[in-house]
């Protein structure tokens, strides 16, 4: 544990914050500037999917050299430089590239994450690493939404490079308080990834079924409010202050749910009964986001969606490292968020594509088909699990 102090703590936070609100300044808004600039949508599905396709060859990586580093405040850096080097990349004109450059950039943003956890984590006794965990998921849903209500706010009044210049100062005013962020002169050490371990973690069957669950959830995510809701919303009339609107519909019952489900839900009705009825209500609004008439219906379908998604999306996160001892553990995540950046690169692709040939309602059908393929597994790895564990309670019985 590090000592520090209150001032600590309340810079990390703050860095925090830029770290998140840099990353997600414009993605409500990515999808119509592509839009606007001529671009089709399997270019805006590619540019949307290279986020996640950077993330799959980057994160385990970059995890692996920090664990054997044993420090974490370079990549915390490394996050803000590419974050803000993601935001001016957009504004360069004249080319897709540009575009496809600055969205690769910024998953290798993303892919510094762990860093951040790692780090925040060490401020905290052993004892409190859940309080830790989740102090940090609330800062990131908090720096998610800053950036994301501010997007379409920005674009309105003073235009689209408003709101990648916000993400420019978010990111330089993040560098420089990360400087300043506490990390003793040895690092911080934790029980590293490794490629020793990596092909027992996947060997483990659990962890193969969720990290597929979660493939498929990140798909239906990136196809729907980090995707193309945006574009259904501008053409059913929204201006880019109304984005705003849009984006709090989902995001605030999306953070809401991570809050509500581990508390009250999963320990009433059961994690795999929680998750098949999320992934039932997920696809069911993901569906309903093409037949939405109008944007007070569209923004209903995100108030639904955005609590469905945020009800499995923590869920499968703990399962991910349930089954193994603590010297395991970072292997395990390591492997599971490479893994589901597979979603953030497939989902997007394909429905840019299929958007391109049918139109654009139809990635929306194909989103929803994602979630009912996971329903079907969940229904499968829900029974059996069951009868796997019927002989055990018979052992414990006699």
């Amino acid at each position: 544990m590090i000592r520090t102090t209150r001032s600590d703590h309340v810079l990390f936070v703050i860095v925090t914050l830029l770290y998140w609100s840099t990353l997600y300044v414009y993605v409500p808004i990515l999808s119509p500037f592509m839009k606007s600039g001529g671009y089709a949508d399997d270019l805006i599905g590619i540019v949307l999917g290279s986020y996640g396709f950077v993330q799959m060859l980057v994160r385990f990586p970059l995890g692996l050299l920090s664990d054997k580093m044993h420090k974490r405040k370079p990549f915390l850096m490394l996050g803000m430089i590419t974050g803000t080097l993601s935001c001016l990349l957009f504004m360069i004109p004249g080319s897709w590239l540009w575009p496809l450059a600055g969205r690769m950039m910024s998953g290798v943003c993303a892919s510094a994450w762990v860093a951040f956890t790692v780090l925040y984590a060490a401020y905290f006794a052993a004892a409190d690493a859940t309080k830790a965990m989740s102090n940090i998921s609330f800062m990131t849903v908090s720096g998610q939404l800053i950036g994301m209500v501010l997007s379409g706010w920005l674009a309105d009044t003073y235009g689209w490079n408003a709101a990648f210049s916000a993400g420019i100062i978010f990111g330089i005013a993040g560098l420089g308080l990360a400087f300043a962020v506490k990390e003793p002169k040895e690092g911080v050490a934790r029980s590293p990834i490794s490629l020793s371990h990596l092909r027992e973690v996947i060997r483990t069957t659990s962890l193969r079924q969720v990290s597929t669950l979660s493939i498929l959830a990140h798909c239906v995510l990136f196809i729907t409010m980090f995707g193309f809701t945006p574009l259904k919303a501008t053409s059913l009339g929204a201006s880019d202050g109304q984005l705003t609107l849009i984006v709090i519909a989902f995001m605030i019952p999306h953070g809401l749910a991570s809050l509500v489900t581990g508390r009250w839900l999963v320990p009433k009705f059961g994690t795999w009964n929680v998750i098949g009825t999320a992934y039932l209500l997920s696809g069911s609004f993901t569906v309903a986001i093409a037949f939405a008439p109008n944007l007070g219906l569209l923004a209903l379908t995100q108030v639904l969606n955005g609590f469905a998604q945020g009800m499995y999306l923590p869920i499968l996160l703990g399962l991910a490292i349930q089954p193994f001892e603590s010297s395991k553990r970072a292997t395990a995540m390591g492997f599971y968020q490479a893994i589901y950046s597979i979603g953030m690169f497939a989902g997007p692709f394909l429905a840019g594509f299929i958007n391109a040939q049918f139109g654009r309602d139809y990635g929306f059908i194909l989103g929803g088909l994602f979630a009912l393929t996971a329903l079907v597994l969940t229904l499968v790895w829900k029974r059996s699990a069951s009868r796997m564990s019927k002989p055990a309670r018979r052992q414990l019985s006699q």
